[in-house]
């Protein structure tokens, strides 16, 4: 199988001595689970629908894009672009201990590089501490989410951006 790398990626993906930016941290050892979008999103409907009331979230949905983080996320997700996600893991880790968090649910434009890697970093620290904590990967990532859902249960969307980006990668 082989997947599109788009342009944009390749030169966010090399540091300037034309090494991969991940080269700096150790290379994960885990797998993370895989998690459907039909999930996610039965996940954030699921929580809308608690008799209105805040309630602790029981996921945290986290978008590992940086630059090309435009057209808008999933509904409650937070940026952590993975670029600098390795040295903050920790203090992830201790956040959704504090908060209930079970799973923490990363993506990126595809989830083929970016998502993985930080998910399978992040599983790599929960194995390491012995937490219960789960580290999953969002198939498909923000566009496989768009494909399917559009502007559903999504923070800042921007059709335009969406059917700019969409056209440029080819069904990516």
């Amino acid at each position: 199988m082989t997947i599109h790398v788009h342009e944009h990626c390749l030169r966010m993906a090399r540091r300037e001595d034309g090494t991969p930016w991940w080269a700096a941290f150790p290379e994960p050892t885990s797998t993370p689970a895989h998690i459907e979008p039909q999930t996610v999103l039965e996940l954030l409907e699921q929580q809308e629908h608690v008799d209105h009331q805040p309630q602790p979230q029981k996921f945290l949905l986290v978008d590992c894009r940086r630059t090309d983080c435009t057209g808008g996320t999933v509904s409650s997700s937070i940026n952590l672009p993975a670029h600098s996600f390795y040295p903050t893991r920790k203090s992830l880790y201790a956040l959704c201990k504090q908060a209930g968090i079970q799973k923490v649910i990363f993506y990126c434009g595809s989830s083929a590089g970016r998502g993985p890697r930080c998910a399978a970093w992040m599983q790599d620290y929960i194995d390491e501490a012995g937490g219960d904590l789960q580290s999953q990967v969002m198939t498909g990532g923000i566009r496989g989410w768009v494909r399917m859902y559009g502007d559903r249960m999504m923070d800042g969307y921007d059709e335009k951006t969406w059917k700019q980006l969409l056209s440029e990668t080819g069904r990516t």
